[in-house]
């Protein structure tokens, strides 16, 4: 079993986890995991992530608004949601803006003018509050570049689905990319490519629980302890020990959350 594993992204105020949430996250420095980052994504979901870091000692949170919730953020027609973000943020144990960004997967979606925008406000209070952010991006790449270009945030692009080329894009404005258990799924190739072009030093695990469980648990509720299966994925496509791998990724996460062991 692996060691010093660091899961970067994780969400443990789903109501999936409300029948054995405690005796879960107690299982886990059984498991492995020293680190847990639960990300914020709607305003009761970020109060929830607070309550959870309050509890857990190994337990942090990042408070955000999710794409999916923009129509509903733009349609109150106030500004006040930004200063809620930017108290809560205040919590000793936020260590970040997210997630954020734009997702066009759906057509119903929120309107894509409206997703920039709910996303740019969120990128300059980030930069305001000298926050890194937590980026999802759903066939959204061009877009989303676009945006990170102008703000040149710190951050990780999570769950990263985009090809090689934008990977390496990602890189150089310095930000960190996260994998989940998609890079265990046999029609992978894309982020197999994905992660190969990733240094070492800006390689992240994640789960995104209780969504995208890895390999042979693939439909199955995901967890933390499952992120091993990440860093073994990992460690195959670079060429390292997966040992090796746990350390770089939780060392990683350590840097670009700007948190002390």
């Amino acid at each position: 079993m692996l060691q010093n594993l660091f899961d970067s992204h994780g969400h443990y105020d789903d109501p999936r986890f409300d029948e054995d949430r405690r005796s879960l996250l107690l299982s886990m420095e059984n498991s492995g995991v020293v680190r847990i980052m639960n990300i914020g994504n709607t305003t009761s979901a970020n109060l929830a992530g607070i309550e959870l870091a309050k509890e857990y000692p190994f337990l942090y949170c990042t408070v955000g608004i999710h794409p999916d919730q923009s129509a509903e953020i733009y349609a109150q027609n106030s500004p006040a949601y930004l200063d809620v973000l930017a108290q809560q943020s205040e919590f000793s144990k936020c260590q970040a803006i997210g997630e954020i960004g734009l997702d066009y997967y759906y057509d119903d979606n929120a309107p894509r003018p409206i997703q920039k925008i709910i996303f740019e406000q969120q990128l300059a209070l980030a930069k305001d509050l000298k926050l890194p952010v937590v980026i999802h991006s759903r066939d959204a790449a061009q877009d989303t570049m676009e945006l990170l270009k102008k703000y040149q945030p710190k951050g990780i692009v999570h769950c990263f689905s985009g090809s090689a080329d934008m990977a390496k894009e990602v890189v150089k404005l310095g930000m960190y990319v996260g994998f989940t258990g998609v890079i265990t799924f046999k029609n992978a190739r894309r982020a197999l490519e994905a992660a190969a072009a990733v240094p070492l030093d800006r390689l992240l695990i994640e789960t995104d629980c209780p969504y995208m469980a890895p390999e042979p648990f693939r439909g199955k509720r995901c967890d933390s302890t499952m992120v091993e299966r990440m860093a073994i994925r990992l460690a195959q496509i670079k060429g390292v020990e997966p040992q090796q791998m746990a350390d770089i990724t939780c060392e990683n996460a350590f840097q670009v959350y700007n948190m002390e062991r």
